[in-house]
């Protein structure tokens, strides 16, 4: 009875051995994936507009803006998709020139506003203002009331401040003392954080963050670059002629409503998003639903950006990081690694099927 009982101990042992080891060698696999090889690295890069006005659109952009064609790619497409982005970038590297030369192209009207620890909401929106003249209250309306709007390093203001502009962003409307006044339509926010200071900063919560379609990172620009950007540093922004109307806007919009989403498309971003959700010590908080709508709109800007009639499996490659990059709250456990993201949704993303 004894031995039996000594053979079953080591039975038992072995497969807990074999599992260990395994599970091993399936983590060092999963270390040695060079993420930037794989195609969803790829296709973040790899966007080939063929709409022939955006294209144009594009071709003049990258006159005045040399580096960054996912920054150039990200806002066409939230634009086209009417919706908002969240840059993070270290400072001096042209974000007011980005927005600048886009309002002339696109014929909007264009505001910029430095967020400071010190802003109310009234900085962001308008005052009622007692006018001596006519002895009546009237109301001044602030930057926000724009198509296009650069809030330049929005964690430095308050939560309140950050709230009023998030408001707005969603419901596209503002309340002023007892009025409430439309938003310009389009209206396009262009977020920015400064990843590199910490001092007198509010990160924005989980909950605001899920208001941006899209979080797009910035870095330095390459040798060959920065000597574009000598060569292009003085040129003359007054010159630049609108390429796309309002109308124009609008009329996109509208046809990107009509681009077809199979099943099988929906049931794959479905499974992407809860490739995330899976019990992980990494993630503290997994990705909200509102991913999902978002990642369908952005894949179908996309595809309308391409010529497409319908939403194929890499248009959605192409904006999965975008959308989900900020929609996932990491835990202390791979902050304290400081890895990047990007690696660990790769990760999760590679392992869902094609169909």
């Amino acid at each position: 009875m004894l031995f039996i009982w000594i053979v079953a101990l080591l039975i038992i042992v072995w497969i807990i051995v074999i599992y260990l080891s395994l599970e091993g060698s399936n983590n060092k696999n999963n270390n040695n994936i060079n993420y930037e090889d794989t195609e969803f690295y790829n296709q973040l890069n790899n966007l080939d507009i063929q709409q022939e006005k955006n294209l144009e659109l594009k071709k003049e952009f990258s006159k005045y803006i040399v580096w960054s064609e996912n920054l150039i790619n990200s806002i066409i497409v939230a634009i086209i998709a009417n919706w908002h982005i969240l840059v993070e970038w270290v400072p001096w590297l042209a974000k007011t020139k980005t927005i600048l030369v886009l309002s002339k192209l696109l014929w909007l009207t264009f505001q910029r506003i430095q967020f400071t620890p010190d802003m109310l909401p009234a900085d962001l929106i308008g005052w009622e203002i007692y006018n001596k003249n006519t002895w009546k209250f009237e109301i001044f309306k602030w930057p926000i009331f724009t198509n296009l709007l650069l809030a330049d390093e929005i964690n430095r203001t308050t939560p309140k401040v950050q709230s009023w502009l998030l408001e707005a962003m969603q419901e596209r409307k503002i309340t002023i003392w007892k009025e409430t006044f439309s938003l310009s339509n389009p209206f396009f926010v262009m977020a920015t954080q400064n990843p590199i200071e910490q001092e007198w900063t509010f990160p924005l919560p989980e909950a605001q963050l899920d208001r941006f379609l899209f979080k797009v990172k910035v870095d330095y620009p390459s040798f060959d670059e920065e000597k574009q950007i000598l060569d292009k540093f003085d040129a003359n922004t007054d010159d630049i002629k609108p390429i796309l109307s309002k109308q124009d806007i609008f009329s996109m919009q509208k046809e990107v409503e009509n681009i077809e989403i199979d099943e099988n498309i929906r049931e794959y971003i479905i499974n992407l998003v809860e490739a995330t959700r899976k019990n992980d010590e990494n993630i503290s908080i997994w990705s909200s639903t509102r991913w999902i709508i978002y990642l369908k709109q952005a894949a179908m800007a996309v595809a309308y950006l391409q010529w497409k009639d319908k939403v194929d499996i890499q248009d959605v490659k192409k904006v999965a990081l975008w959308v989900l990059r900020h929609r996932v709250v990491l835990s202390y456990t791979w902050l304290s690694k400081n890895l990047d993201i990007d690696k660990l949704l790769i990760e999760k993303f590679i392992y869902v099927s094609d169909y």
